[in-house]
């Protein structure tokens, strides 16, 4: 792992490998991404699960009830508790659902629903780690690219810690209802023709310049924050983990994540096994999968990008080289699911009682695949991560859900025996 920088923590780089501290930068002067890694070989894990459990009971309405910064030690510690954002992220259930166990044919599944977050999505864990790590710096405008998600979490934290944000979204395939809470949060949003993975490259380009501080999952702060998802889950399940975690894929911030913060619980002893994990891709936007599928290591993006789980409406995700590490470590596989299977496993989910936007749905959908193909045994046990809430895409309920309604005649007035023809038609 190297030496520390500052004693703190060091920026290395994927591709060349360098070693990099003084001014932050999101990527090494070779083009490649950076990753934040720390020194942990000195810290007790059984003090920490203490510390956490301490938290978790006495913490509440402290910056440490947040489901991020209970975990500051393993997340951020160089990081001053005046710069700390918080609107009490984290802290979401983790539900034993036997409708969603039997319909993917496993003994046992729990959703972890991250769309219990304060903006409704999974963003909120690594987002507020990206903008205290930029209010420490003095920022005080935000910027990302984003397909909705990103962008209302960008916007809450920023007014919440009362500075400006900036978002840029492509003119199409996006739900209305993000980028209508994106702006509602106060957000300038610049919507474009071209993609998600576009306004990347043109924030790369043009952020510093502009004053910005990025706020995509390229920035390392982001990955590290996200990592508290499955610290949390770790925690809820008394450090026992399940077999498999299944975790939909975009930008692949997550898995990423999510890998990185099983490594760090398994080489602190803090938990009994490594998870395997499941990464699933909507089959229109799964370039990611089909390189690992085809055993190769050069990654494909895709340059027309069409899945109606607009959330993985991603081409050339800006994590994928960070993803590896979680399969590698995890034995994980990835899966691609079709537009079809993920709204079949939506439907399951919403009526389970929990609810789930499109993309999440493809976990479901993903174990499902996988237990049909022997990959997954019927005896094992899974978690599945819920990352955005089912509101955020109203018009997948619409879609799916019109025919529950009844629109009653003109001039028909309501009556049992109307309920009755309702009830059992």
């Amino acid at each position: 792992m190297g030496n520390e920088i500052d004693g703190e923590y060091m920026l290395c780089c994927l591709e060349c490998g360098a070693e990099i501290g003084g001014h932050w930068r999101i990527r090494c002067d070779c083009g490649g991404i950076l990753e934040l890694w720390r020194d942990f070989s000195g810290m007790d894990g059984e003090r920490l699960q203490q510390l956490f459990e301490q938290r978790l009971y006495l913490e509440r309405g402290t910056v440490y009830g947040s489901g991020v910064w209970r975990y500051k030690e393993l997340i951020a510690p160089e990081l001053p508790e005046n710069a700390l954002t918080t609107r009490g992220e984290g802290n979401t259930g983790l539900y034993l659902s036997q409708a969603c166990a039997a319909y993917a044919g496993i003994r046992e599944l729990r959703l972890k629903a991250q769309s219990e977050n304060p903006s409704g999505s999974f963003k909120d864990n690594g987002m507020a780690a990206a903008v205290s790590h930029g209010l420490s710096l003095g920022k005080n405008v935000f910027a990302c690219s984003s397909t909705g998600n990103t962008s209302a979490s960008l916007a809450m934290y920023a007014a919440w810690s009362g500075s400006s944000s900036l978002v840029i979204a492509p003119a199409s395939n996006i739900s209305p209802a993000k980028i209508n809470q994106t702006t509602a949060y106060g957000a300038q949003v610049i919507r474009f023709d071209g993609t998600y993975d576009d306004g990347i490259a043109f924030l790369e380009k043009w952020g510093d310049a502009l004053g910005l501080y990025v706020c995509n999952s390229l920035n390392p702060y982001r990955i590290e924050g996200q990592k508290s998802i499955v610290y949390e889950l770790a925690q809820q399940l008394q450090w026992k983990m399940p077999d498999w975690i299944a975790i939909p894929g975009g930008a692949l911030s997550n898995v990423s994540a999510l890998g990185k913060g099983l490594g760090d619980l398994w080489r602190l002893g803090m938990i009994d096994k490594l998870p395997r994990i499941a990464l699933v891709q909507a089959e229109g936007a799964s370039p990611f999968h089909r390189m690992v599928e085809q055993k190769g290591k050069t990654f494909v993006p895709e340059p027309n990008p069409r899945t109606r789980a607009s959330a993985m409406n991603i081409g050339n995700p800006p994590s994928w080289r960070k993803a590896p590490a979680a399969l590698e470590l995890t034995q994980g596989v990835t899966a691609a699911v079709s537009d079809e299977e993920i709204m079949l496993a939506k439907r399951v989910i919403d009526r389970s009682g929990i609810g789930c936007e499109p993309a999440s749905a493809a976990t479901l959908a993903g174990l499902k695949m996988l237990r049909t193909d022997g990959t997954i045994d019927k005896d094992e046990t899974a978690a599945a991560i819920l990352t955005g809430h089912m509101l955020k895409d109203a018009d997948a309920l619409e879609e799916l859900y019109s025919g529950g309604i009844m629109h009653m005649p003109g001039g028909e007035p309501l009556s049992p025996e109307v309920v009755r023809r309702f009830i059992l038609k």
